[in-house]
């Protein structure tokens, strides 16, 4: 590993441990299940899918967008020199929050991205929490969206960084000091505003999809800002939510009968 990427991870490092610290010196909302337990659960289950995108899903992106890069093809290809690396990031996360509306419509997927939501809490761990094969249900999706936006194996690069802290930032349970976090919200996803597409209310789930630019929310209609935190009541409204939050359970659910989402 190069100096610079070392340098990088430390980096890294220090401020996932530096958000960890935060979100629970200043919480957003009162957590209701023991800590460890969760976090060990949701780490394991993210430990699996790290496995299939660090072995799979990243070097196919990769030699694709290299491609586009030596073709010159996709959306972000066309764009002025200067503006490409933006465009193909702006790209990719567009294409993510599209993926993430068709998880919540499309019965198949929700059995999936279903194992994420019934956490019956919120926090960073939370972010890692999914069901290995979805990141395979994902995979031909992916592609197809690193194929059409056209993004260079940089800006690929610079949206994976970018999409991962994101996810760990809008899951956390930090509260921002007083208007940050609506601020914050014109342009990113915060914890606030992610917070409420975890309620268990249908109504509030389905709005504020966006996983790190907030633009594509406002641009459809599907913003909605939150209540006070107190008031939202995480996870999935479903007779087998509780049962299917363990480990070995959320493993096996999506292959089970299911209640229609509600």
């Amino acid at each position: 590993m190069s100096r610079g990427k070392t340098l990088f991870a430390i980096a890294a490092g220090a401020a996932v441990v530096g958000l960890m610290i935060a979100e629970r010196k200043r919480p957003l909302r009162q957590q209701t299940q023991p800590d460890i337990t969760r976090n060990l659960r949701n780490f394991a289950m993210g430990a699996s899918c790290a496995v299939i995108v660090s072995a799979i899903e990243e070097p196919l992106c990769q030699r694709i967008a290299a491609k586009n890069l030596s073709e010159r093809r996709g959306f972000a290809q066309w764009m002025p020199k200067p503006l490409r690396v933006l465009a193909g990031v702006a790209a990719m996360d567009y294409g993510f929050y599209l993926w993430h509306v068709a998880t919540h419509k499309v019965p198949f997927l929700w059995r999936f991205h279903r194992v994420h939501h019934i956490d019956r809490d919120m926090d960073m761990s939370t972010a890692v929490r999914f069901h290995f094969i979805d990141m395979l249900v994902s995979l031909p999706w992916r592609l197809v969206q690193v194929r059409l936006s056209g993004v260079s194996p940089k800006s690929m690069r610079l949206w994976r960084n970018f999409f991962n802290a994101s996810i760990l930032f809008h899951h956390s349970n930090l509260r921002l000091p007083d208007g940050m976090d609506e601020t914050l919200s014109l342009v990113l996803t915060t914890p606030k505003m992610h917070g409420i597409h975890h309620s268990k209310r249908v109504e509030e789930m389905d709005s504020n999809w966006t996983s790190g630019l907030s633009f594509w929310d406002r641009l459809h209609g599907t913003f909605r800002s939150s209540p006070p935190p107190e008031a939202i009541d995480i996870g999935v409204d479903d007779i087998h939510a509780d049962m299917d939050v363990v480990f070995t359970r959320s493993l096996v659910a999506p292959f089970e009968d299911q209640p229609e989402r509600r």
